[in-house]
């Protein structure tokens, strides 16, 4: 593929715009791309106040830009009160980056076979002797100490690459290079911070940012290719949206350092900021994190930065992209569609725990299809239909909408039963915004019927004609989509026995009573997050060899858990419930969290408690240490992670490390 040497296209002016209801100024709530410096740039002059500095050393086949770190005083809209609280969060900024939304990252946008430079500068204050303020690493701690995790990247995982196991301490300036191969899969990624003991409170505070890839490889005989080439019409891509989803839990504190409340009959409903006192919310604390306080908080999840957002510039029969990144910490979000009853009142002025009401009385069509193309990034060999997509933290999902007639459309986080939760708690209904549909083409009833006429036209129009058989072949059976898949099933005879096992475990254990003496007892109760037997440990690592393939065991034995790991993504083969009965597709198809899951690509999982998953991974082309953990974060700050050591093999049927 002959690299593309361009300025980052300016998303925003391809995309239809989503903007908020409630606002001082109209803004376009699409992430503003990032300003990349490519060679091309260099030779034309482009990006003048970037200065000589930033245009030298630009070579062919690389991307380049600068992200500062920094505080940001700003404003987050509350519909609540119907007024913007004053906030001051860690941000990232570059050049180019919206003002007006600054908690959300600039969007990234990258090619296969590119090297990536991003200068990460951490303009946060010193923290002097933050770390000697615990007595664990797995304490929160040293909450201005950063790196960069470039979430579902298939690069290295050592040096300056994709190294989530480096400190850069405040005052430092250091760049990432990510060397994209160049049969790197097309999709959706994303980025953010990922220092062990920072990294819920960074994320939560908005320092995170959607990574697309860009492919151009179309399918042959011999290689698959990249869907990107196939949803195109009139040769432009169909109209993309990227939503990324963000739960910014900022709270204001009183003279005690407590979280100022509001209280219903002594159950807190909302956190609350006054405005008489000049309150500014901030995240300084891990007490802001836990299974109910997202609910208690009463705040809003953000799309792009933005609350209650409305997507315009939509038309009914339209075929649309949608790039939906689950960017939060912690809460799940069962993404849904309906539309909306005419004459709707606004619902911009409701509290959260009002917002389902709402959404029962207002959100009366039914549920609209979503046709799921990749997950985390990863196209799937069969398109799989869902009216419920429901996110964990982590988890990525592209999806193909069409509206099928005009009006006004509710963008819902749908109803979520207790263990489709990363609350454990049953979630109800709210709004996440609306989109705004205009007149188009005229749709049959038959939805699947007109997306398959669809997609089928377009593989005639931008493919081989024999290629453009075998897909048109591949979507009237089923949506198959196999020529796009970037990666091979795994057989039974590539596996090397036994595998590995993964569980995850929050038991009580007895630490030392901090404030002893005086205070009584000795010993003290607490909850331990654990990766086996064992909090985190950064001198243990599990040794994997390169060249394996292996298939892993994972489970819980409290709770539910999104599971991650970082560079090699990993193919679900089965699913064994709590009963101990393995499930096939048809039984899956009833849980919104499973529906369509097997056989697919991932690097995030839910791991349902009670529950065993079988996955199956190849170790391939990188060698180094990388981590495995839960993407509740603050679980994975608190001890819910593992190291993972890929090592070359022996050649006597094991792994080496070093020298000897």
């Amino acid at each position: 593929m002959k690299p593309i040497h361009r300025r980052l296209a300016v998303l925003a002016a391809a995309l239809a715009a989503a903007l908020p209801l409630q606002a001082a100024e109209r803004v376009d709530a699409q992430p503003v791309p990032a300003q990349i410096l490519r060679a091309a740039d260099a030779a034309a002059g482009a990006l003048k106040a970037a200065g000589p500095r930033r245009l030298s050393g630009v070579a062919a086949h690389e991307a380049r830009l600068e992200l500062d770190i920094d505080f940001t005083t700003s404003t987050i809209f509350n519909p609540a009160t119907g007024e913007f609280d004053t906030v001051k969060l860690r941000s990232y900024r570059s050049p180019g980056t919206e003002p007006r939304v600054p908690f959300v990252a600039p969007l990234i946008e990258v090619q296969p076979g590119e090297t990536v430079r991003i200068g990460l500068n951490n303009k946060l204050p010193a923290e002097p002797d933050c770390a000697r303020q615990v007595d664990s690493i797995n304490v929160p701690h040293c909450f201005n100490h950063t790196n960069l995790h470039s979430h579902g990247l298939w690069v290295s995982p050592s040096g300056n690459s994709d190294n989530v196991l480096i400190a850069l301490l405040p005052g430092v300036r250091f760049e990432y290079e990510y060397n994209i191969p160049a049969d790197h899969p097309a999709g959706t990624f994303w980025y953010h911070p990922h220092m062990h003991g920072s990294t819920a409170l960074q994320v939560s505070s908005g320092m995170a940012g959607t990574l697309i890839v860009r492919g151009n490889r179309r399918p042959t005989a011999e290689h698959n290719g990249d869907i990107d080439t196939l949803l195109q019409r009139d040769g432009a891509p169909v109209t993309e949206r990227v939503v990324q989803v963000q739960q910014v839990q900022y709270a204001c504190r009183d003279e005690n350092n407590q979280i100022k409340t509001h209280k219903v009959d002594g159950k807190v409903v909302a956190w609350v900021c006054d405005k008489k006192t000049k309150d500014v919310g901030q995240i300084t604390g891990y007490d802001q994190f836990g299974q109910t306080s997202w609910k208690e908080s009463g705040r809003y999840t953000s799309i792009n930065g933005q609350i209650l957002p409305t997507f315009r510039g939509a038309r009914s029969g339209a075929l649309e992209r949608w790039r939906v990144v689950h960017a939060g910490v912690r809460n799940s979000v069962n993404l849904q569609f309906r539309k909306m009853k005419s004459g709707a009142k606004s619902f911009d002025r409701l509290r959260t725990q009002e917002l389902a009401g709402w959404v029962d009385r207002n959100c009366t069509g039914e549920l609209l299809p979503q046709w799921e193309i990749a997950a985390d990034g990863l196209t799937h060999g069969r398109i799989v239909r869902k009216t419920q997509n429901v996110l964990q933290p982590g988890y990525r999902s592209d999806v193909l909408v069409v509206f099928p007639e005009a009006g006004d459309y509710c963008v819902i986080d749908g109803d979520a039963a207790a263990d489709e939760s990363v609350t454990w708690a049953a979630e109800s209904r709210q709004v996440l915004g609306k989109v705004t549909v205009e007149q188009g083409e005229t749709v049959p009833a038959d939805l699947q019927a007109y997306l398959t006429a669809q997609l089928s036209a377009m593989a005639d129009a931008t493919q081989e004609p024999a290629i453009a058989a075998r897909i048109k072949s591949g979507l009237a059976d089923g949506l198959r989509t196999e020529l796009f898949a970037p990666h091979a099933d795994i057989a039974d005879s590539e596996l090397t026995k036994p595998g590995q096992t993964m569980t995850f475990d929050i038991p009580k254990v007895k630490v030392k009573n901090p404030k002893y003496p005086p205070e009584l007892p000795e010993f003290i109760e607490q909850f331990e997050f654990r990766v086996g037997d064992e909090a985190y440990n950064p001198k243990h690592a599990r040794e994997l060899v390169l060249g394996r393939a292996e298939e892993w065991e994972l489970s819980s034995l409290v709770g539910s858990h999104p599971f991650h790991i970082h560079v090699n993504p990993f193919q679900v083969v089965r699913i064994v419930d709590d009963k101990n009965r393995e499930l096939s597709a048809q039984d899956l198809e009833k849980d919104p969290v499973y529906a369509g899951v097997l056989g697919t690509w991932k690097d995030t999982l839910w791991i349902k408690g009670g529950y065993k998953l079988y996955v199956r991974t190849r170790y391939q082309r990188y060698i180094g240490e990388y981590v495995l953990h839960c993407h509740i974060l603050d679980h994975e700050d608190q001890g819910m992670m593992q190291n993972v050591r890929v090592v070359l093999p022996d050649g006597k049927g094991g792994g080496v490390y070093g020298h000897h």
